[in-house]
């Protein structure tokens, strides 16, 4: 359970000491420099945090390269290291209030969403491999009767996990929990503007009995801690969600450096077609409302394209403009907020970018578009509508990672496809139909790595994640992360 009310988070916010050194070979390790972590929510300095450089990302990969080939966690039982990961899970479960409200403080998500949807799939996350590590096969093909062969699958080795800010925790939980379940060590850099968090989770990894070495946390920007991560020799995966445009310097750190693997999930700017024939458009409207406004619309799965079959075009946009009037923008602390702070000046200033292009371009404001809560400090944008988009606008093609929807209205389901399709992006779409035909027609014909079908957001572990086009490759969650994190070995034994 959540705590009840403002005043207790208040107070815990007052009392909170987060963790702010680099977390190396099991020790903490302050560097030689430190960056400032401001909060959102009010433009306060939450901490001073470690700033890895190169010596420090060496030293990171040096202990996770130890931890590899010497040490005892490749070499453990996978149930021996399923049960740890379990334990990571129970303990998370129990610094679950004091991670969440870290996550908020830094990143401004409302603490009811990080406590109740952020840490639940992070303690999720981390069960499901925990039970799955025991539970993978290996294969022995049929062949010839003289000879045996031994299909194995063996740890990558070393992976670097560069995570974002906007979901800190469940992603890097999406690429940790599986490299370990597999048996590899891991460097985990997350984002400069959520760092706090993270540090938590390594030392939280210790406890529950993760050799040293085998989980390192390095705070630090991207150009320098990052770019030190994606060009080391010793790093042989590396695991990346964030922007298209950063995804390529990691594939070019690659490629000039040791040719490791770069699995990426990256940009998206999903469609979210609705039909005249949707089984509930209310609900497909709230579905719509909710998607681009949760989180302050900082997700790449955001269905940030409202497409709208012209018939219903207006009532569909009227219901959302309703839902977005009617969001409660407020302190990421206070339970009643339904809507946060951006996670930063910089990120506030690049939305309001978009809104003036957007108008520049003709797209008519239905609502919002200018910050709010200017007294706070704090980096806040109103929910924000515009329809009579023009399909070729940048507002239109363009990652605004915003609680900013576009509404495109279309005319029939070829020239809707046609849309949705009409993006560098292919991460994720939604379609609102009671056709099970075109549910399944159009689902095949949409490119993008997942579509859902008259809800959005909805899944589980079972389910992988990722995307097609330049929101990158590989996937996450499911048994097919294992795939990022593990070698092929054919061994032919000649009877």
């Amino acid at each position: 359970m959540t705590l009840a009310t403002h005043d207790d988070w208040l107070r815990r916010a007052e009392a909170l000491e987060p963790a702010v050194t680099h977390l190396i070979d099991g020790a903490d390790e302050p560097g030689d420099g430190a960056f400032p972590v401001v909060s959102p929510r009010d433009g306060r300095v939450l901490a001073e945090a470690a700033d890895a450089g190169p010596a420090e990302v060496d030293a990171a990969v040096a202990a996770a390269r130890r931890a590899f080939d010497h040490g005892p966690w490749p070499r453990l039982s996978p149930a021996d290291r399923g049960r740890i990961l379990l334990r990571f899970a129970d303990l998370l479960e129990e610094r679950r209030t004091e991670l969440a409200l870290t996550i908020s403080l830094e990143m401004g998500k409302p603490v009811t969403d990080a406590h109740d949807i952020e840490l639940r799939a992070v303690i999720t996350t981390f069960r499901w491999y925990g039970g799955l590590a025991d539970k993978l096969t290996d294969e022995s093909p049929h062949t010839a009767p003289d000879a045996l062969a031994l299909v194995t699958r063996e740890p990558a080795g070393v992976v670097g996990a560069v995570v974002p800010w906007n979901f800190p925790l469940t992603l890097a939980g999406w690429k940790i929990a599986p490299a370990l379940a597999a048996g590899c060590t891991v460097v985990l850099k997350p984002s400069e503007h959520s760092p706090l968090s993270a540090l938590l989770l390594g030392r939280i990894g210790l406890a529950a009995g993760l050799p040293p070495g085998v989980l390192n946390v390095v705070a630090g920007d991207g150009p320098v801690a990052g770019r030190a991560l994606g060009l080391h020799p010793d790093v042989d995966v590396l695991a990346f969600t964030g922007s298209t445009a950063v995804g390529r310097h990691f594939l070019r750190y690659s490629a000039d450096s040791n040719l490791k693997r770069v699995w990426l999930e990256l940009g998206g700017k999903s469609p979210n077609i609705v039909l005249p024939d949707a089984p509930d458009l209310e609900r497909a409207a709230a579905t719509a409302a909710w998607g681009i406004f949760f989180n302050q619309g900082e997700m790449c799965t955001a269905p940030s394209r409202l497409l709208v079959h012209r018939s219903v075009a207006e009532q569909v946009t009227e219901a959302v403009v309703a839902r977005a009037r009617a969001l409660r923008v407020g302190d990421p602390l206070d339970p009643a907020t339904e809507m946060g702070a951006l996670v930063g000046e910089h990120h506030l200033d690049r939305v309001l970018g978009h809104v003036r292009t957007a108008l520049d371009d003709g797209a008519r404001l239905r609502t919002g578009g200018g910050r709010t809560l200017t007294g706070t400090g704090g980096s806040y944008l109103e929910p924000t509508v515009f329809d009579r988009v023009a399909p070729d606008s940048r507002l239109a093609r363009e990652e605004v990672f915003g609680p900013v929807l576009s509404v495109l209205a279309f005319d029939d389901l070829d020239e809707a496809v046609a849309l949705a399709n009409a993006t560098e992006y292919g991460l994720a779409a939604g379609l609102w139909t009671s056709d099970l035909s075109t549910a399944h027609r159009v689902s095949r014909a949409l490119r993008a790595g997942t579509v859902w079908v008259n809800c959005y957001e909805e899944g589980d572990l079972t389910v992988p994640f990722g995307g097609m086009k330049q929101s990158g490759n590989g996937r996450d969650k499911s048994a097919h992360a294992l795939e990022k994190y593990t070698e092929l070995k054919t061994t032919w034994i000649q009877l």
